[in-house]
This record gives structure tokens, sequence and C-alpha cells, in this order.
């Protein structure tokens, strides 16, 4: 039960619900585009990191601000570290969702 409260929690953030927009564009681009069950399995893992990630993401930012309201070099590096995480994960699903789709848009 704590675990769908934190899902639910999460779902207020903007950039949780960008990229479940996102999500959601993909999987539909991949029921339109046809691709193959392993096509499947490798977006839906990309999927799964870049929200798990953007929800470790939110809890630390959490976690940071509640153990100091004050500017502090450490706090600003934990934060910029875990979104530094989310970024990549980010950047490299949008590569390999190119590497998905691009060949199976330009076949026709």
């Amino acid at each position: 039960m704590y675990a769908f409260a934190g899902i639910r929690a999460v779902c207020s953030e903007r950039n949780f619900r960008f990229h479940l927009f996102a999500m959601v564009v993909v999987i539909v681009a991949g029921f339109l585009t046809g691709i193959s069950a392993n096509e499947w399995t490798t977006l839906l893992f990309v999927i799964a990191a870049v929200l798990s990630l953007e929800m470790t993401n939110s809890a630390i930012e959490r976690v940071v601000d509640l153990v100091t309201d004050e500017f502090h070099p450490l706090a600003k590096r934990a934060k910029d570290l875990a979104a530094g995480a989310v970024l990549i994960a980010a950047i490299f699903s949008v590569i390999i969702g190119l590497i998905i789709f691009l060949p199976k848009w330009f076949e026709f």
C-alpha cells in the first residue's frame, strides 16, 4: 500500500507527468509501428528505468529538503547527481527509441 501511495504522490510532479506523457506516446508509436517482442521488452525496460529514476530523484530531493532548508553545497550536489541520473537514462532511452523506430519508419 505504501508503494501505491508513493506512485500516487509522484504523479503530482511535473517531470514525472512529462515522462508519463512520453511513455504513452512511445507505447502508441510501438503499436502503430508494429515492433517486435524484443523491441517491446527493450522499450518497456527503458521506460521503467526512467520512471523509477525519476521517482528516486524526487525521493532524494524530499530527503535533502527535510534535512536542511539552508543552501548547502553537498545538498545541491546530491540533488544534481540524482537529476543527472534521470537525464542520462532519458537521453539513452531516446537513443534506443530512435534505433528501434527510425529504420521502421524509413522503410516506407
